[in-house]
């Protein structure tokens, strides 16, 4: 919020240039009690000598103060010449070590179905991109589309990631994997932020949406809860270096047609 201060006007002083200097002041002046100056300096003063009473009782002390200095500094001097040298402890510095380090994985877990595996360098790259780990990655790709970049759903996502067309712009093409990655992994990356990293509810806000997903697990669709359920445990599986997933397993079976229509476009063989 910005403010729009008034600045005060101060008027600048004028001076008058016409100042004149008093210069009559007289060098020497009447005092009337000079004698009596006099008179008490006078008495002041020692026999021999134009000094005060006062200024010699002053010098004493200081006197005293000058020699004493003189002493320490040199008792100073010769305990730190004398000084025993004195092996001092030395300090252990002692290393915490994290008790988890962050990891991320630069390659993916063989348990992925070879069309997903077809896209590993770009899933890498993509992960990084988004500072993502690339078996969640994959993990969301594997349950979309199962790698097909020409896949379309009866809602109307498409692409690898099946980002529904709200979400491009009008430019844009929707299959084109690179296109279809930014805009799916900004969504997933957004959703995971907003649930502070957790993967369950970052999936699900990428399946039911954001707000959605907010509205509590009870309230989820059938669909969401299936979907949270086959992404965390492929994702843990992934994540573990496991070769084989038992939750891929069953999503597999329930998805025959989608993968083998992957295998097709890819031209892999079954």
């Amino acid at each position: 919020m910005y403010y729009d201060d008034e600045l005060e006007e101060y008027d600048e002083y004028e001076y008058e240039d016409g100042y004149e200097y008093q210069d009559s002041y007289a060098d020497d002046y009447d005092d009337p009690n000079a004698d009596a100056w006099v008179d008490e300096w006078e008495v002041s003063t020692l026999a021999g000598g134009g000094f005060s009473s006062l200024a010699i009782t002053g010098l004493l002390p200081v006197a005293a103060i000058g020699v004493s200095l003189v002493m320490f500094l040199v008792f100073l001097r010769f305990a730190v010449t004398e000084m025993p040298e004195v092996d001092l402890p030395t300090t252990t510095v002692l290393q915490v070590q994290p008790e988890t380090e962050l990891v991320v994985s630069g390659a993916l877990s063989p348990l992925f179905t070879p069309s997903v595996q077809y896209w590993q360098a770009e899933i890498v790259q993509w992960a990084g991109e988004w500072g993502l780990d690339p078996n969640l990655v994959a993990t969301v790709m594997q349950i979309e589309s199962c790698g097909n970049p020409d896949a379309v759903s009866s809602a109307g996502a498409t692409g690898l990631f099946q980002v529904m067309p709200f979400h491009f712009q009008a430019t844009e093409n929707p299959y084109d994997p690179y296109t279809n990655a930014y805009r799916g992994m900004s969504y997933l990356s957004r959703s995971l932020e907003s649930f502070g990293g957790d993967v369950k509810m970052g999936l699900a806000g990428y399946n039911a949406g954001i707000g959605g997903a907010s509205r509590g697990e009870a309230n989820w669709p059938a669909e969401t809860v299936r979907y949270t359920t086959w992404g965390v445990g492929i994702y843990q599986d992934a994540k573990a270096g496991n070769h084989e997933s038992a939750t891929l397993n069953e999503w597999l079976s329930r998805a025959t047609g989608m993968c083998n229509a992957a295998i097709q476009r890819l031209g892999l063989t079954p």
